[in-house]
């Protein structure tokens, strides 16, 4: 097991406390990044609300102006990173695979591919690490469905995308991860032109042959699909479910209910609570602006960390206390305005099966290690914990 890591002693669900102070001393404040820039730190939940719904804010990861994260080629995860109408336009050829309607049609899929997740659990050994045995597998197999990757890759493609988005890679390491999962995905999909079937590599293989879509960018969309479907579903599974271990009035009122309204609101509640993309949505203004007061230049950046915004008073009344019965819908755990998370549908679909099943299937699950030994991922931009030993 890794070595415990000292910053997670305290409150490791718990935004840093240092955001807390200046929330609430100025919650509109300059940071300096690691390149000298120094962009508005934005704290509020309103105030985060309404520079990712302004028009004059940019997402163009390329802009030399953007605060980007990390050193680096300065390029662009497909369209997250870019504007409109470019965003709109490749957002488009995929946005449909995501509508509720047809993600809803996935349930039978997703519910069969955690009752086999949850079978193996009961039947291998114990104790286990539940981020291996379960958390991984689960989003990964329905993303690889979705895609029409194949799962025997999955060693593979994890292994890239947890370098891709490791705090600690360097910029080689990143872009040679990027390069390898692009090789790997563009392949497939040029494989989809000749041989299409029924998934969304065929969809954007049909976009190809339309003319409406390039093979690099196509690719771009399958890998951002890739890592973005498994990754951050995954970091959920495993800290919630620590999270719950440790709040077993919250776990009963979830495990022991039939009512499907309850696990509903239970993932809105989890996903405002632990909210875990860290380091800070980033974005640019484009003309002078005011936000909270403050007037903000052109050209200037904006770095929003969402998890101490959902930890706002203001909009979400006691909110250091988790309370699965609270209406918690309009957090900003999947962001806001035009760029706001394409694939939360399935997320929230995929949450809501593991939470109306693994805690019933498995009534005695409980931690193998004292919580105190629980690593977790001060290192990605995706929050979670390395390894979760359970038994039951």
């Amino acid at each position: 097991m890794r070595a415990r890591d000292r910053r997670a002693e305290d409150r490791p669900f718990d935004p840093p406390p240092e955001l807390r102070a200046m929330r609430e001393r100025a919650p509109m404040s300059r940071v300096r990044l690691w390149d000298g820039s120094t962009p508005w730190l934005v704290t509020r939940f309103a105030d985060q609300r309404a520079v990712l719904g302004d028009p004059r804010v940019s997402a163009d990861m390329t802009r030399p102006d953007y605060p980007r994260q990390a050193p680096g080629p300065g390029g662009t995860l497909s369209f997250i990173g870019m504007d409109d109408p470019e965003h709109a336009r490749l957002r488009r050829m995929v946005g449909a695979a995501f509508a509720v309607k047809k993600v809803e049609a996935m349930r039978p899929m997703v519910q069969g591919i955690v009752d086999r997740a949850v079978d193996a659990l009961l039947a291998g050994p114990k104790p286990v690490d539940l981020v291996e045995a379960f958390a991984l597998p689960v989003p990964s197999l329905v993303i690889c469905e979705l895609l029409d990757v194949p799962y025997d890759d999955h060693d593979f493609f994890q292994r890239n995308s947890r370098t891709i988005i490791n705090r600690d890679s360097t910029p080689g390491q990143r872009a040679t991860a990027m390069g390898e999962l692009g090789r790997y995905l563009g392949a497939l999909v040029v494989a989809k032109l000749e041989r299409p079937g029924d998934d969304l590599l065929s969809r954007l293989g049909g976009k190809i042959r339309s003319g409406d879509l390039t093979v690099p960018e196509a690719t771009q969309m399958a890998v951002l699909l890739l890592i973005a479907g498994h990754e951050t579903t995954a970091n959920m599974i495993a800290l919630s479910t620590l999270l719950l271990l440790r709040h077993p009035d919250q776990l009963a009122l979830l495990r022991d209910s039939d009512d499907p309204a309850v696990a509903t609101r239970a993932v809105e509640e989890l996903l405002r609570y632990l909210t875990i993309t860290h380091g800070g949505r980033r974005r640019v203004a484009t003309e002078d602006m005011e936000v909270a007061g403050c007037p903000v230049k052109a050209g200037e950046g904006f770095v929003l960390p969402n998890e101490i915004a959902n930890r706002d008073p203001e909009a979400f009344p006691d909110p250091d206390r988790l309370d699965l019965t609270r209406q918690a819908r309009h957090h900003l755990a999947f962001g806001f305005g035009v760029h706001q998370c394409l694939g939360q549908p399935l997320a929230r679909l995929e949450l809501e099966v593991v939470y109306r099943t693994l805690y019933r299937r498995v009534p005695g699950l409980r931690l193998a290690v004292d919580f105190e030994d629980v690593p977790f991922k001060h290192d990605g931009f995706v929050y979670g914990v390395h390894e979760l030993p359970v038994t039951w």
